[in-house]
């Protein structure tokens, strides 16, 4: 199973992105996904999650200009990002929970993150 995260991009300060991600290999069905980011010198923190079924949770700092959303017919998830501010400047990763088709294991799996830089 592998996660590719794109659309990670240097925007100016209030501009918008849309980060995508798509999860690939011997899948069963994918459960809850969701996005991270890391900024330099911090530790990585929750963004969002969303379930199969669509419920979202957000960090209480970003649910005001972050929405995630999924496809669950092609196994992506994503996230748009609206009113940039330098401070979100990070890299961003998604995750998913994924029950392998060969081993019917369910495990986390991480993408490799994309970067995303706000310039003031």
């Amino acid at each position: 199973v592998q996660l590719v995260e794109s659309g990670g991009a240097l925007v100016q300060a209030g501009g918008s992105l849309k980060l995508s991600c798509v999860v690939s290999g011997d899948i069963l069905r994918v459960n809850d996904m969701g996005w991270y980011r890391q900024a330099p010198g911090k530790q990585r923190e929750l963004v969002a999650t969303i379930t199969s079924g669509g419920v979202t949770n957000y960090a209480s700092s970003m649910k005001d200009h972050f929405t995630i959303s999924r496809d669950n017919d092609k196994n992506m998830v994503y996230l748009r990002m609206n009113s940039l501010k330098p401070e979100d400047t990070a890299v961003y990763f998604c995750n998913a929970r994924v029950v392998d088709s060969a081993t019917f294991w369910s495990d986390l799996f991480w993408g490799q993150g994309t970067q995303v830089t706000v310039s003031s």
